[in-house]
């Protein structure tokens, strides 16, 4: 009998089923086009906010975080990129800065080192000493430390939930993430990630025995792929069976890439909920 969400039994599937059901950019007509001009759109907001920019908080080339002011004193929303952890960079992201910094939301945007060059476990860390950094260094570039929520798309999107531990970080809002990292492992997207059974199962968190008491929401779009829709709707059972603050909901009609347009819009649903999560911690 079929899934509600379509065929998303990834060990009855044949390599290439798996493979091409992981697939955004296969699956999404024009989804190269459509990154190029987010890209094309994020150089001009970094035009405009460059003020604060490539911050370091580690020693290798991408351990640096962007910063972009809002509202002096105000919150942080701490946005991670996507990228199955080994493409594109925080630099694809900014333009969709735009959305929430309309309501005085400061962004913060995280860079991290991809794979191969770094393992999973080293991505996840470098995001929690981004965020430590961040927390430092807040007061002085104009926000508020105590007031910081993470969201992140795609592979971000696991990497939110994966920092929703961090005891700074109020609130996370996850979207289109990956939450069970063995169906990657067993892809082909292992060839750079290099995933064994151990590191895949410490850096799952639908794997997890429970997991981070701040509230967690998760967005994934209507029209995404199976497995991505499933992932997140296994995410919010697994979080309400273990009496966790979590939310779950689909974008109608939004695939992969135009689900960020409802973080690009002041007006936008990803925007509302993050401002909701900001009303509400």
């Amino acid at each position: 009998m079929a899934t509600i969400f379509g065929e998303t039994d990834w060990r009855s599937m044949s390599q290439e089923q798996r493979d091409l059901g992981l697939n955004n950019s296969a699956a999404v007509a024009g989804s190269a086009e459509m990154v190029n001009g987010w890209e094309q759109r994020s150089a001009a907001v970094r035009e405009r906010h460059s003020a604060q920019l490539n911050l370091r908080y580690g020693p290798r080339d991408r351990n640096r975080f962007d910063f972009l002011k809002a509202a002096d004193g105000g919150p942080t929303l701490v946005l991670i990129h996507g990228g199955y952890w080994q493409m594109r960079s925080k630099e694809t992201l900014t333009w969709f800065a735009e959305g929430p910094m309309a309501h005085g939301i400061n962004v913060a945007l995280i860079g991290y080192t991809l794979a191969p060059e770094a393992t999973m476990d080293e991505i996840v860390a470098e995001i929690h000493r981004g965020l430590d950094t961040l927390v430092e260094q807040l007061p002085a570039l104009g926000g508020d430390p105590d007031r910081i929520i993470v969201t992140g798309w795609s592979a971000g999107g696991h990497l939110t939930a994966m920092a929703l531990s961090h005891p700074k970080v109020k609130a996370g809002l996850a979207i289109s993430g990956i939450f069970d990292l063995e169906p990657i492992r067993h892809s082909y997207l292992n060839v750079k990630l290099k995933l064994d059974e151990a590191m895949s199962r410490r850096n799952s968190p639908l794997l997890q025995s429970a997991g981070p008491a701040a509230p967690l929401a998760l967005v994934v779009g209507g029209a995404e792929l199976p497995q991505l829709r499933q992932q997140t709707a296994d995410m919010a059972a697994f979080r309400a069976s273990n009496g966790l603050p979590v939310s779950y909901e689909e974008i109608p009609g939004a695939d992969h890439f135009s689900i960020m347009l409802e973080l690009g819009s002041p007006t936008g649903r990803i925007t509302t909920l993050i401002r909701q999560l900001f009303e509400n911690v």
